[in-house]
C-alpha cells in the first residue's frame, strides 16, 4: 500500500468515529437531551432511562469523540455539547432519516396530533403571529431547559404543572405546545390536556435544536 492510500484511509477511519458515536440509539438520546441544555449524570440516566453506569459509559465514548465537554462544580460534573454544530448534525440525521426511512415515518404518525387549520405550519408566520399574541408558544420542558434556551416569544409551563397552571392560558387563542424535538412526547401529552379541556392546541414538532437550524442560531430570546 502506497504512502497516499494510507493517509486516505486514515481520513475516511478518523471521519467514521463520528458515524459510529452516532450509530447508538442511547447516545443519539443523549445528544437530544444536551440540546436542552447542560446536565450531569444523574439527570441524564433519569432522562433516557438507563443506568447510571451504561449513561457513564455512552458519555465517555461522546467526550473521546470531542462531541461533548465536562464541567466539575463541587461533586458534580456536568455534560455539555462542545459545539452548535452536534446539534445540528444531529437534526440533520434525524431530518434525513425521517425523509428516507419508511419505517420511521410510520413511528411519527402514532405520535402526531391532527393538524389544525387555526395554526400556521411555517416558522415565520408562527412568529409574527406569536409576536401579535394572536397564539400561545408554550414550552413545556423543565423550567431550567426553558432557561437555558427557548423558542421566540414562549412561555413557559412544565408539563409536571401544566394541569395545575390551566387558568393561566387562554381559551380564545391557538396554544402551539412544543418539547425537546419531534421525538419527545411531552408536548403531544400537553396537547391532548388541553384539547381535552376546551383549549384550541397544537404540537409544534420543532425543540430548540430543530429551530437553531432552521433559523441559523442557537435560539432567538422573546
Amino acid at each position: 500500500m502506497n504512502h497516499a492510500r494510507k493517509i486516505k484511509d486514515l481520513l475516511y477511519e478518523q471521519i467514521a468515529r463520528i458515524g459510529k458515536v452516532f450509530s447508538s440509539p442511547k447516545r443519539l438520546e443523549l445528544i437530544e437531551l444536551l440540546c436542552q441544555g447542560e446536565k450531569t449524570v444523574e439527570m441524564l440516566a433519569r432522562e433516557a432511562s438507563i443506568s447510571m453506569k451504561l449513561t457513564s459509559a455512552h458519555l465517555r465514548e461522546l467526550r473521546i469523540a470531542h462531541l461533548v465537554e465536562t464541567d466539575r462544580r463541587g461533586k458534580n460534573i456536568f455534560y455539555r455539547l462542545a459545539d452548535k454544530a452536534v446539534a445540528d448534525l444531529w437534526v440533520h440525521i434525524h431530518t434525513l432519516a425521517e425523509e428516507r426511512l419508511v419505517e420511521l415515518q410510520m413511528a411519527l404518525q402514532k405520535i402526531a396530533t391532527q393538524p389544525n387549520e387555526l395554526v400556521p405550519s411555517d416558522r415565520a408566520t408562527l412568529m409574527k403571529m406569536a409576536r401579535r399574541g394572536e397564539v400561545v408558544v408554550l414550552d413545556v420542558r423543565p423550567a431550567e431547559e426553558y432557561l437555558n434556551a427557548h423558542l421566540p416569544f414562549a412561555r413557559s409551563i412544565p408539563i409536571s404543572e401544566l394541569r395545575q397552571r390551566l387558568a393561566e392560558l387562554p381559551k380564545d387563542r391557538p396554544i402551539v405546545a412544543y418539547c425537546r424535538g419531534p421525538y419527545c412526547l411531552m408536548a403531544k401529552d400537553a396537547v391532548e390536556l388541553l384539547r381535552k379541556e376546551g383549549f384550541i392546541s397544537e404540537h409544534l414538532r420543532d425543540g430548540v435544536a430543530e429551530w437553531g437550524v432552521a433559523v441559523g442560531a442557537r435560539f432567538i430570546a422573546p
